[in-house]
């Protein structure tokens, strides 16, 4: 496990294994799962479920993460679970968003998503709902577990945008409905693979980038080229989860994806405080680098006004006749109430 160096996310991972320690019989199965990038808090949780099914199973299920897009691109994942060229994969709804066009539900701006043990609750519901499942289908694959990514700020060079206005004409690498929400303000949007973010800094082609606060601003050398960052603008998220290769999965023994299915909520765990240390790392480092913008409530209402509502309804009529969009919406709004209210 390269990235989990850190003792409390160590900490977790060997208190859910003592507490869970069973062995499981079965056969001799070894997974590949593709994932871009570097080892990071994204896919600590996977890391750790990995290690704990090798020790429950006494190493006959193995699960190896090949990093770096060895196996497939970013916006291949879902190609590449199709033609059962690997059993797993980490995926990003905004990378292709016509392939999981129910998933962009998670990239519409200021969902109820903010609170960490609202946001996994909500999610891990989210991943058994029939709209979210059927894209899956689709390309053969099944909804794993959520990377629970943390809301959003952005990163930039040149002159930093300390008002609304200042965001006319700027480039901004942002997908989904949170670039949506950013064209509204009358900047251009840009879908760049994360690994290619940092290139379009140094280019010249990029002016700010959107990516998950703070942790994939360093993990993609985001903050190394930045100016400025936003602290409180937290427009909103996407969901870069965990999806397997259904005939994989549907191959295996019962006690296995029992097994699978079982570790779910300590790999969210466990990427809940991967998140919350790099936070702690990464944030005294920016403020220490860079110009920290920090928004009036005025203007983060109005922003919200023009880029919230708007957004929301314009989605659930593009996607009216596609899949019920309008229940998929409203689920995530209900499961919140139903976290909240535990």
């Amino acid at each position: 496990m390269k990235f989990l160096k850190n003792a409390t996310v160590l900490g977790l991972i060997l208190a859910a294994t003592s507490a869970t320690a069973q062995e499981v019989e079965g056969p001799a199965v070894n997974w590949s799962l593709s994932m871009w990038g570097n080892p990071r808090a994204l896919s600590a949780g996977m890391e750790a479920i990995s290690a704990r099914v090798e020790e429950a199973t006494g190493g006959n299920f193995k699960i190896n993460i090949f990093y770096g897009g060895q196996l497939s691109g970013a916006r291949e994942n879902l190609d590449g679970l199709q033609l059962n060229a690997f059993e797993g994969a980490a995926i990003c709804n905004f990378y292709h968003p016509g392939k999981n066009p129910a998933w962009m539900v998670f990239s519409l701006p200021f969902l109820p998503l903010g609170d960490p043990k609202v946001d996994q609750f909500v999610r891990a519901k989210m991943f058994e709902h029939p709209a979210i499942v059927a894209d899956m289908e689709r390309w053969n694959a099944v909804p794993y577990m959520s990377g629970l990514l943390p809301q959003y700020e952005i990163l930039g060079k040149g002159d930093a945008p300390t008002n609304l206005a200042d965001w006319s004409g700027l480039r901004v690498r942002a997908g989904g409905g949170l670039g949506s929400a950013m064209e509204v303000l009358g900047a251009t949007k840009q879908t760049l693979p994360a690994g290619e973010t940092s290139t379009a800094f140094q280019r010249g082609a990029l002016d700010a980038a959107a990516f998950p606060y703070t942790y994939a601003h360093v993990s993609f050398g985001i903050a190394d080229e930045a100016d400025w960052f936003t602290s409180n603008l937290a427009p909103g998220t996407s969901e870069c989860g965990w999806v397997f290769n259904k005939t994989a999965y549907d191959a295996l023994p019962p006690q296995y994806q029992t097994l699978l299915m079982d570790l779910r909520g300590m790999g969210m765990d466990i990427e809940q405080a991967a998140y919350a240390e790099q936070d702690a790392k990464n944030l005294p480092v920016f403020r220490d680098t860079m110009q920290e913008i920090v928004y009036s409530d005025a203007e983060l209402a109005k922003f919200r006004d023009i880029a919230g509502k708007p957004v929301w309804d314009a989605w659930i009529d593009a996607n009216k006749d596609k899949f019920d969009a309008q229940g998929v919406f409203d689920a995530i709004f209900a499961y919140a109430q139903d976290a909240a209210a535990q």
